[in-house]
């Protein structure tokens, strides 16, 4: 999820491999896996309160899709995502209520400007994040959503 707030700064969390925690950290947007017959916009909302403790936000459209493949805490993932954008009055968050691993992964959660993502020399996930959001947060919303999977 690509969440904006009214200042249109984006959402990000910083994480680390459980598996590897002295390994380099990256910025990631939240999201996680979709519970079978759950709606993505569903899984959106309720990631965002679990990872980020965010309660209220307008879910938008898929903007990007991907499929990915990677290790994370010793396991093997392939899935297929389904970004949305979506938007936020609130800029204080709650706790969140994160799972084990998440515990164990996330360092630490802010709001970036474009200026900062665009200029960062850090690792993000998505990859494309520096280049792609400036359009979302211009509100150019690609219809239909972008497959930005890696090559």
């Amino acid at each position: 999820m690509v969440l904006l707030d009214a200042d249109k700064r984006v959402l990000l969390i910083e994480s680390v491999d459980p598996a590897n925690p002295h390994g380099p950290p990256w910025w990631e947007i939240p999201g996680g896996g979709m519970f079978p017959g759950e709606p993505s916009a569903n899984t959106v909302m309720r990631e965002l309160r679990e990872e980020a403790g965010v309660r209220s936000a307008l879910i938008g459209p898929v903007v990007w899709t991907q499929s990915v493949q990677f290790t994370f805490a010793g396991l093997y993932f392939d899935q297929d995502e389904f970004i949305h954008v979506g938007w936020t009055e609130e800029t204080e968050l709650d706790e969140p209520e994160l799972e084990l691993f998440e515990a164990m992964a996330f360092q630490s959660i802010r709001w970036w400007t474009v200026d900062e993502v665009v200029n960062h020399q850090g690792r993000f996930l998505p990859p494309r994040l520096p280049e792609l959001l400036p359009a979302l947060v211009r509100g150019d919303l690609p219809d239909p959503p972008l497959d930005i999977s890696p090559s």
